[in-house]
């Protein structure tokens, strides 16, 4: 275990073992994401409130459910580094970072759309849409804080804290429905009790949140390589890499 955690913070082995990762993960990726749009867009059955206008949640709720765990994932990058100065874990939360506000982003865009024709109106200031869109803050402030310093390493001590002082703000977004009123349902998909979904809307959906982890961490790996090279940029691997 400790030799696999040591082996992380090697550029040239994280390097290699991600590509050959991307390797079989993307096309799977691919193929899930194909799958499930297919299945949930175009042979699910209406929802008998809401008509076609659900189906939207075949990439809201997939997106939301991964932009919070990729914010633990950037604070857990963010704490490995704060402890034991793993140079890669920087890497690994700045890559993090563009991934989680792209689908934090998405998330926000398709509940807006969702909202209309179910709410009557694109926007309200109920406590999940608000928490929702501090994490888009989140994502977006630890971007902006890295390109502010010039020193690199500050700047990545300083992205670390604030994505760990960040993480009070998912238990937050998990549990507004239950603590504060909100014009959002509880959860539908549960793991101690029956869900509330039909079991045909709730395959496909399970299927695309699968498939936009996946695709989590497809991005991840393509940005961290990117970080690698131009962290290393001049040691000799990367140099024999590009045929320098």
């Amino acid at each position: 275990m400790w030799s696999f955690f040591h082996k992380l913070g090697s550029p040239p082995w994280l390097y290699r073992i991600s590509g050959s990762i991307l390797r079989w993960l993307l096309p799977l990726t691919l193929l899930g994401l194909a799958l499930g749009m297919t299945w949930g867009l175009f042979f699910t059955a209406p929802d008998f409130r809401q008509g076609n206008s659900y189906r939207i949640i075949y990439i809201h709720v997939p997106a939301a459910v991964v932009a919070l765990a990729g914010y633990y994932v950037m604070a857990t990058a963010g704490a490995v580094s704060l402890i034991w100065k793993m140079k890669m874990a920087d890497v690994a939360l700045r890559a993090a970072a563009p991934v989680g506000a792209a689908l934090t982003f998405v998330a926000l865009l398709t509940g807006a759309i969702w909202g209309k024709p179910t709410w009557g109106t694109w926007w309200v200031w109920d406590a999940r849409i608000t928490s929702m869109l501090i994490l888009l803050f989140l994502y977006l402030g630890v971007i902006a804080l890295y390109e502010a310093y010039d020193n690199k390493e500050a700047a990545g001590k300083a992205c670390a804290v604030l994505s760990l002082v960040g993480t009070v703000n998912i238990p937050i977004i998990y549990k507004s429905v239950d603590w504060w009123y909100s014009l959002h349902q509880p959860a539908s998909i549960k793991f101690t009790g029956p869900s509330s979904i039909d079991p045909s809307m709730l395959y496909p959906l399970l299927l695309l949140i699968i498939s936009f982890y996946a695709l989590f961490t497809c991005c991840l790996l393509m940005n961290m390589r990117v970080g690698i090279l131009q962290r290393e940029a001049r040691t000799k691997w990367v140099r024999k890499l590009v045929g320098l």
